[in-house]
């Protein structure tokens, strides 16, 4: 992730970090990058729920993957923690408020 954010992209750090399967695949990930078979197994849920969350968190730029062949020849995607810090404070949130896109409703 970016060290310096701005608006947009805080946004869509804080959604991305605003769901509880999506935090507890970060603390998986905290310990040991995982593919993606293990990484639902271990959460118990469904392997397209899980590419949901995960592009979620790709997007958001807290995660990445890869592909890897095993040693018997099958295509593995890996996914990794990016290392970040995302110090929030009144001053940060002023700083990036400018820069903020604000959607129109249709209507």
């Amino acid at each position: 992730m970016k060290q310096q954010l701005n608006g947009d992209q805080l946004l869509k750090v804080l959604e991305a970090l605003s769901n509880p399967y999506r935090l507890k695949i970060l603390a998986v990930l905290y310990k040991e990058r995982q593919y993606v078979s293990q990484l639902a197994r271990q959460l118990g849920i469904s392997r397209p729920l899980l590419y949901l969350h995960l592009q979620k968190l790709e997007d958001a730029e807290l995660i990445k993957g890869h592909h890897e062949i095993s040693e018997v020849g099958k295509a593995m995607k890996y996914f990794e923690l990016i290392p970040f810090c995302l110090p929030i404070d009144e001053s940060m949130i002023a700083s990036v408020a400018e820069s903020v896109t604000i959607k129109k409703k249709k209507e």
